[in-house]
């Protein structure tokens, strides 16, 4: 029981260092396309957590953020954490799901009020603006 335990506080500070080192990376790399990777996880989940809370968002796109959210911090992943660059992969996958969803249900204007990231980023995620 001792080493199962042992293993699982191993296996969270591992997700909790990657989650430190990508925070860090998201602050220190100068403006481009690697920043903006760096900072997408972090900005997804202060995007989550602001949806969650905003009464113009409905339920559905809630639950839906809510989901990713939880994707994110769950420490059981289809491609692990601890494989460097890809082991982001599925939790960036399913957060731009998540939101992409999102933007279909919720006001443009509160996604982007949402977002604390580059404004082109979302805008990128969520395609043109439907007419």
């Amino acid at each position: 029981m001792r080493d199962w335990l042992l293993a699982l506080a191993t296996a969270i500070g591992l997700l909790l260092a990657s989650w430190a080192l990508l925070i860090l990376l998201a602050r220190r790399l100068p403006p481009g396309t690697l920043r903006d990777l760096a900072a997408f996880i972090p900005d997804c989940l202060t995007t989550v957590r602001r949806l969650r809370k905003d009464p113009r968002v409905p339920r559905r796109a809630k639950i839906a953020v809510l989901i990713a959210g939880l994707w994110v911090a769950s420490p059981i992943d289809l491609i692990p954490e601890f494989l460097p660059v890809i082991g982001p992969l599925d939790d960036i996958v399913v957060v731009a799901l998540a939101l992409r969803y999102a933007g279909r249900q919720v006001p443009r204007d509160v996604l982007l009020a949402a977002w604390p990231g580059e404004p082109r980023l979302i805008e990128r995620l969520l395609g043109r603006p439907s007419a």
